[in-house]
Formats: structure tokens, sequence, C-alpha cells
């Protein structure tokens, strides 16, 4: 995800998404008119055991015969070391919440997991997501909440003030930049202090990577494709370069940190923060009007017939091939991907973005950013990140980003250190072609 190889990006996207609940049973599947206990692993942020436990008590109120026991996991890599290490020794859940994407493959999902392709748990999962939680051309879960959307989040009410539309290339942005910086607005927001905030520019482009070299994720993931030497991949890097070299960024913009720099976009002091549409509820709170005054826009590249955003999709749940109780857990599953099973979300969490289930609509109050990622969806114009596809992310990332933006180092000079950064890492994966 976004920071850290996977790690702090997956630990800012775990704001958005990881759950709770209590331990294990391990009881067989009942006789008939008997009650079955499943038991759910999942994360431990507030948003993930919101959305978990709206789930268990809709689907329990719905299934008075089946109960669900929740289990909370620590975060970050200490919480994936325990699936893994339940995995392998057939001591995990009955059902549980994890990463989709790339991260899935370390889970040996042919061995520890249930296989559901074609099975009718996934009637209702749109066709879209399903590359994210198939391995070797099977598929494993269904998705546990909204995506989030990564680009350009923007304040409406500068855009309404300044008569300003939204960008679909490059060249327009920078134009709605000097605008704005002519009326004494910080044009776009930087929160160098938070060192995994830098990266957006970079991953947030590869919609428009793969709209230039649709085979970039497998040729990259195999070693013959480089950021350096592909225009289109090093773009991410050179939008860095050209926001600071332009003046764009506000004062302190090393300094800075992702709790100010949202707060500036929400006051209209700063325009545009390169960011994810999902940290955005927990303002609602303090900043109600970030619910209607906060839009969002995919970082915008060179053809404006292919403009589109990149998208984070949601985490997944599954089933533990050690389940004694198959049934209760698919059901469970085919309720999680089903309409029913979003509106007792919606009621719960505010949605930051679509869902991923055919039938699904977000309320009417949503916020804007969810409305914006809802019409990139309908165009059939999102790609998944990168980390998505490809189980490749350097670790030095972040860091090369903040020098990239800071002016300290040419775009692509970073696209090239960025190369030696995920060579190492694709070593130490074992990865052919590298």
């Amino acid at each position: 995800m976004l920071k850290t190889s996977h790690r702090t990006f997956a630990a800012a996207l775990a704001v958005l998404a990881t759950a709770a609940l209590t331990s294990c049973g391990s009881d067989s599947e009942p006789a008939a008119g008997g009650t079955v206990t499943l038991t759910f692993m999942t994360g431990s942020d507030q948003s993930t055991v919101d959305t978990s436990k709206a789930l268990a008590n809709a689907f329990m109120k719905a299934n008075p015969t089946i109960k669900i026991e929740m289990e909370n996991q620590p975060g970050g890599s200490e919480g994936d070391n325990v699936v893994k290490t339940r995995l392998s020794t057939g001591e995990m859940t009955d059902v549980f919440w994890y990463n989709s994407g790339s991260l899935l493959q370390a889970l040996n999902p042919a061995q520890t997991l249930v296989d559901l392709t074609g099975d009718p748990v996934l009637a209702n999962v749109q066709p879209d997501y399903l590359p994210v939680v198939t391995q070797q051309n099977k598929v494993y879960g269904v998705p546990a909440t909204t995506l989030t959307g990564g680009g350009i989040l923007y304040n409406r009410k500068v855009y309404e003030q300044l008569k300003l539309e939204v960008p679909k290339t490059w060249a327009e942005f920078m134009a709605n930049n000097d605008k704005i910086k002519a009326a004494g607005i910080t044009p776009v927001i930087g929160t160098f202090k938070d060192t995994w905030t830098s990266q957006l520019f970079v991953l947030a482009d590869f919609h428009n990577v793969q709209a230039a070299v649709p085979n970039f994720a497998q040729d990259y993931t195999a070693g013959k494709v480089k950021y350096a030497t592909t225009p289109a991949a090093q773009g991410g890097f050179q939008h860095l370069a050209d926001v600071h070299a332009k003046g764009y960024l506000q004062k302190g913009f090393g300094s800075a940190t992702l709790d100010q720099g949202l707060k500036m976009l929400v006051e209209g002091k700063g325009a545009h923060y390169p960011m994810l549409s999902g940290l955005l509820p927990p303002l609602l709170a303090t900043y109600p009007q970030t619910a209607t005054d906060v839009g969002l826009f995919g970082v915008p590249g060179t053809d404006a017939a292919k403009n589109g955003a990149t998208v984070w999709e949601p985490p997944a749940i599954y089933i533990a091939r050690t389940t004694e109780k198959l049934d209760a857990a698919k059901k469970f599953l085919a309720f999680v991907a089903s309409p029913a099973g979003t509106e007792a979300v919606t009621a719960a969490v505010q949605p930051s973005g679509p869902y991923r289930i055919k039938g699904s609509k977000l309320p009417e109050n949503a916020l804007q950013v969810a409305k914006d990622l809802q019409a990139y969806i309908d165009q059939g114009a999102t790609t998944p990140a990168l980390e998505f596809l490809s189980p490749i992310k350097g670790p030095s990332l972040e860091q090369i980003t903040v020098a990239v933006g800071s002016g300290l180092t040419p775009a692509a000079e970073g696209a090239a250190q960025y190369d030696k950064d995920v060579e190492k890492q694709a070593k130490q994966l074992g990865l052919a072609g590298w």
C-alpha cells in the first residue's frame, strides 16, 4: 500500500479497512434446527470494527440460527503475522478479514483458503473486483467494504470562487494552479513530515501508466520494464518535480503533517491535496462541510480521452480451509456481498467510496468524494493501484518522493533510485527475471 513496503500505506488504509471480533469455536456444522457458531477475525481500527459489527449483527438478525463470535487481531505487520501463522497451523477462525491484491499470495491461498470460483457467493460481486481476490485463476474472497480513491482531493468552494473546471490533463491542472496561486491560495498542499503522503503523485498516477502501457504491471513484476526507462511511469516523479519547481506548495511543506494538510484543504487555505479519499470520514465530526466541500479527481495525465482514477480496492473476507462450518460461512460471505450487507454497513459507517457490489447504491448524503468515485466507476475509468497487481513495492519510495518533491533530486534520478530499491526487494522475494 502506500508506505513502507506496503506497510505504512497499509497503515493509512488501515484507518479505512481492518476489523474486530472475539474468539474461536470449533463445533461442527449442527444438525437441522441447531445453532452454529462462526468465528470471525478482523483488524482493530475503529472503522473496521464498526463495519464488521454492522455486518455480523445484521447477518445474525437475518439468520437467527447462526451466531458470529468476533476476534480482534493487532494492526500492521504483527496482525499480518498472526493471520499467516494461524493459517499455517490450522488454527484460523472460520472467516477472516485480510488484504486483497498482491499481498494475498503470501497466504498460499490454494492450500489455506476455500476456493469460491463459480460459487453463488460471488453472484453480486462486480467483475472488476474479482482480479484482486484471485490467485492462479481461483477466486477466494468478497469485498468487505468500499473502495478508496487515490488522486487529488480539491476544495470545491475554491473552484467555484475562481470559476475553475476539474482538469482532465496535467496541463489543465497546472493552469488551474496558476490561477489559484494568483488568488493568494496555496495551489498544492504538501505534508512531507508524514513522509508516506509524498507518494501519492506517483502511486495514484498508475491509471495513466496502465493506459499508456497496458502490460506494465506484468512486465514490471517480471523485471522487463523500469520506471526510469518508461516515460509514462516516470510521469509521477515528474509531477512532484513540476509542482515544486512552480512554487505551488505552501511554506513549511517539509514539516507539515497529514492532519494539518487535511485541515488546510477543508478550510480552503489550500486547493489541492494529493491524497486518499478514505481519510476524510473522521473529519466530519469537526468539519461537517467535508461532506460537500471536498471532491476528488484522478491525477490528470496527457490524454483527456483516457482520463480516469487509480483506486485502492476493498480488503476482503475469506473462508479458512480448515472451517467445519462451510455452509454457514458461505451464507455469511453471500450476505457481506449483497445489497443488504452494504446497507447495514452504510447505516453504521459513512461510505467514503462506492461498494463493489451489484445493486448497492450510495446514500443521498454520501460524501462528495464517494460520488466522484462512483462517476469514474460508471464510466469504466478506474485502475487498481499497482500494489494490487504486483507484489513489488520498494521500501524507500517515500524517502525518494520527499527528495524529488522538495527539489533535491531530479525526477529522472528519483525514478532510477526507485528502480534500484525495487530490484533489491524483487530479489528478496525470489521473483523470476531479476
